[in-house]
């Protein structure tokens, strides 16, 4: 039997604690992990963001320490204990202050894998606890030892990005934990919506394939959203059919056909007017298109270069 999917909103969960303590685990999911390890089993806990925190930020002047190649916010990596680049690996030491007004009042936002894996290994002292995504990853041998070891029983929890949810067999998994649903529902791409509910379907696939019943937690701070809701009920036909409907509406495929015009150059001025003369000639071609742009890429910086693009 598909294993039984609870959505936990954490909304509600991040009213009930303290004043300027951070949530990761919801009691729901903290209850779950104590009680799957009392009775032996294993579990697996999701999040498809690696490193510690996603960026540090200044709560005087909201300066966010910053890639100097690329527009993108640097990550902190507990283990190397640096700011790293995921575009162009560009690592930084972690500064004493705020390079924006000097203030010493700086704090680590968001959530990674370290984070979690920091934060298992304090809820469950006894537990054996291994990561698994990009960075430890590229590490000869790691991948294969990391699954070896949870199949042959002698790790208790994985936390992981999507390379530990996709076409795994674990008998021993009972329980599934998702982090932090949302990290993939909101970027700048048609398909999040269905590459969220494509992972979390995914996932959830992880718990119970042997004769014991599995359980998912699901924490989200979009409940109801249609990528999520369907999850608890394993209702892909519900999840199809209203996302066919907003394709339709825009356009999207299979409805129709997208073509991506990236436009780079080491002058903006000059990058953006050679993407403009693209969108005259597309828009004068006479075929029937509709064209869109130009306007910035979504990372309009990578590699000291910009990047600008029309569709």
């Amino acid at each position: 039997p598909l294993p039984a999917v609870e959505i936990v909103d954490l909304e509600v969960e991040r009213r009930l604690l303290p004043r300027g303590r951070k949530l990761i685990f919801s009691r729901a999911l903290s209850r779950a992990l104590a009680e799957n390890l009392a009775r032996g089993g294993q579990s697996i806990l999701l999040l498809n963001r690696r490193g510690f925190s996603s960026r540090i930020l200044c709560f005087g002047c909201g300066h966010a320490e910053r890639c100097d190649h690329c527009d993108v916010a640097l990550v902190y990596h507990a283990t190397e204990q640096c700011l790293r680049c995921h575009y162009c690996d560009l690592r930084r030491a972690i500064p004493e202050a705020c390079a924006g007004c000097g203030a010493r009042d700086a704090a680590l936002l968001g959530l990674g894998t370290q984070r979690v894996e920091e934060e298992v290994r304090a809820l469950l002292r006894e537990a054996r606890v291994a990561r698994l995504d990009r960075d430890t990853a590229s590490r000869r041998g790691t991948t294969e030892r990391v699954l070896r070891d949870l199949r042959e029983g002698r790790l208790d929890v994985l936390v992981g990005t999507q390379m530990v949810a996709k076409g795994h067999d674990f008998p021993g998994v009972r329980l599934v934990g998702v982090v932090f649903a949302d990290v993939g529902l909101h970027l700048p791409d048609f398909r999040a919506a269905e590459r969220t509910f494509q992972l979390l379907t995914q996932v959830a696939g992880r718990a119970g394939r042997d004769a014991l019943p599995g359980r998912v937690i699901v924490q989200t701070f979009a409940p109801d959203h249609y990528a999520i809701r369907p999850v608890r009920d394993h209702d892909y036909e519900s999840f199809y059919a209203e996302e066919l409907g907003h394709r339709a509406q825009l356009g999207y495929p299979p409805f129709g056909h997208l073509a991506s015009l990236v436009v780079s150059g080491p002058d903006e001025e000059r990058t953006r007017e050679a993407a403009e003369r693209l969108v005259a000639v597309a828009r004068g071609a006479g075929e029937p298109v509709e064209v869109l742009g130009p306007a910035p890429a979504p990372l309009a910086r990578r590699y000291g270069a910009p990047d600008f693009w029309s569709k």
